[in-house]
């Protein structure tokens, strides 16, 4: 039992048991139940869910070489403390902060040593020469061929004007992870620990995965309970007519609409149908402003059916609005991405594009249902993070990004409130009858609005069972 607990502005006693909320009544008035969790007036809440991130990844990234505080210097030290023959895994690369990198930069800084390393965004690798040498994609022929390329790359694979590699692969994650040395399952145990020290009780794991058992970890860890909160997983099209393992969640169906080898509509809109047949719903990735009125066209040549979802939504321009609407279709967001990385679109976004960035308030206004996300680890995992930015909208240096203004406190927490197969639909409840699904704060609602953290979360609760106490 949770005694005086704040939900939805009045002091209440909550009565657990067997994971399902069976009682909500006013202070002292829950009969017979022992005080589990003294609440002292804290807010309670539904576990914040985060729409869109990636927990492979997560973990991961968790478990590699962060080269955000200056790559030449990360990848050195790397290589000096590795063992000979072992390779290095790094992340967080950022060509406007590191300049351009290809692989004979990563064999002057680690000579005759598989490296590694991800692009911020997650869309490409950039591997040394020993590393290409291993995935075999410095041979001339029989290179992969996952996506349609444009020129100067080949299925993903981009080359010099000699013809020669350069390191750089773009969009090629399952084919690498085929051609790897076989490693041990990623640890999801921290992922779990830090989701749910975040008040995170359910996430989607936006991964357009082609075969279901890169899905595999993440349901053992969600059986033994080191990752303790329900998935919802999506896949890619090749998934479209699979069952998800078992216990996770069926989620949409995820379609890239990837900037650097850009699909025809008919290969859009084949995606969106075949979804669709399957009776799922589809989120199509976009982050520009023509990828997403492709993604448009798509929708207006096939139709749209509930839960159909734009993901990211990184630019959209406001007369794009009303056709969001008219199709009855929803975004997913990251606001977070304003505050982390606003200041290099201040410096390299498109003027005409500025105005459109990670739009909340003009979308809401419009009409279209908003849920928030992390996409992490590709942005900040701690979706406070994304709740603050939503509201402020600016970058790390305090300028102001984007037109929209910011979202009311109170608008910007149900970013993460909404139900996992409604984002941006009416906020979940504490109420008789629904899963104990809770995150407790340590002070009433509005002065946590005040000053949006996870700092606040005091304990968040999973199916009933504590998984974080602060």
């Amino acid at each position: 039992m949770l005694r005086d607990a704040e939900v939805e502005g009045a002091r209440v006693d909550v009565r657990v048991e067997e994971g399902t909320i069976t009682m909500v009544e006013a202070c002292g008035e829950v009969p017979g139940a022992d005080v589990e969790i003294e609440c002292a007036g804290g807010a309670l809440l539904p576990g914040l869910h985060d729409h869109h991130l990636h927990l492979l990844s997560m973990a991961a990234a968790a478990a590699s070489v962060d080269v955000s505080g200056g790559l030449d210097q990360a990848i050195r030290a790397a290589h000096a403390q590795a063992r000979p023959g072992a390779p290095i895994r790094a992340v967080h690369y950022d060509e406007g902060r590191d300049g351009p990198l290809d692989r004979w930069r990563l064999d002057a800084l680690a000579p005759g040593r598989a490296t590694r390393v991800q692009h911020r965004s997650g869309a490409l690798w950039v591997l040394s020469t020993v590393a290409l040498e291993e995935v075999g994609a410095l041979e001339e022929v029989g290179a992969p061929a996952e996506v349609d390329a444009p020129e100067g790359l080949e299925a993903g694979v981009e080359r010099d004007p000699q013809q020669r590699p350069t390191g750089r692969l773009f969009r090629l994650d399952g084919w690498l992870r085929g051609r790897l040395p076989a490693q041990a399952p990623p640890d999801l145990a921290e992922v779990g620990r830090r989701l749910a020290s975040y008040g995170v009780t359910g996430v989607t794991d936006c991964t357009p995965a082609a075969v279901t058992e890169y899905f595999e970890p993440i349901a053992a860890a969600v059986r033994s309970g080191a990752l303790p909160v329900t998935v919802w997983v999506t896949g890619g099209p090749e998934l479209s007519e699979a069952a998800p393992l078992a216990p996770l969640q069926r989620g949409p169906v995820k379609i890239l609409i990837t900037d650097h080898a850009f699909p025809s509509l008919e290969q859009v809109s084949e995606g969106l149908a075949r979804a669709h047949r399957a009776g799922r719903a589809v989120a199509v990735h976009c982050v520009s402003r023509a990828g997403l009125l492709l993604a448009l066209a798509a929708w207006h040549a096939v139709g749209s059916i509930p839960g159909d979802r734009v993901e990211h939504a990184s630019v959209v321009p406001l007369e794009a609005v009303s056709a969001l609407r008219e199709l009855s279709l929803t975004v997913v967001t990251q606001p977070a991405f304003l505050a982390a990385r606003g200041d290099t679109y201040l410096a390299e976004v498109e003027p005409a594009d500025r105005p459109d960035l990670y739009r909340c308030a003009s979308l809401q206004e419009g009409g279209v249902s908003v849920g928030g996300s992390t996409d992490a680890p590709f942005g900040p995992d701690d979706p406070w993070v994304a709740i603050r930015a939503a509201i402020e909208r600016r970058a790390a240096s305090g300028a102001p990004v984007g037109a929209d203004r910011g979202l009311e406190p109170a608008s910007a927490l149900d970013l993460f409130l909404g139900p996992p197969e409604h984002p941006g639909g009416p906020r979940r409840r504490v109420t008789p009858g629904v899963p104990a699904d809770l995150c407790l704060l340590d002070v009433p609602l509005r002065p946590a609005l005040l000053e949006p953290s996870s700092g606040h979360v005091a304990t968040t609760i999973a199916g009933g069972r504590c998984t974080y106490t602060a």
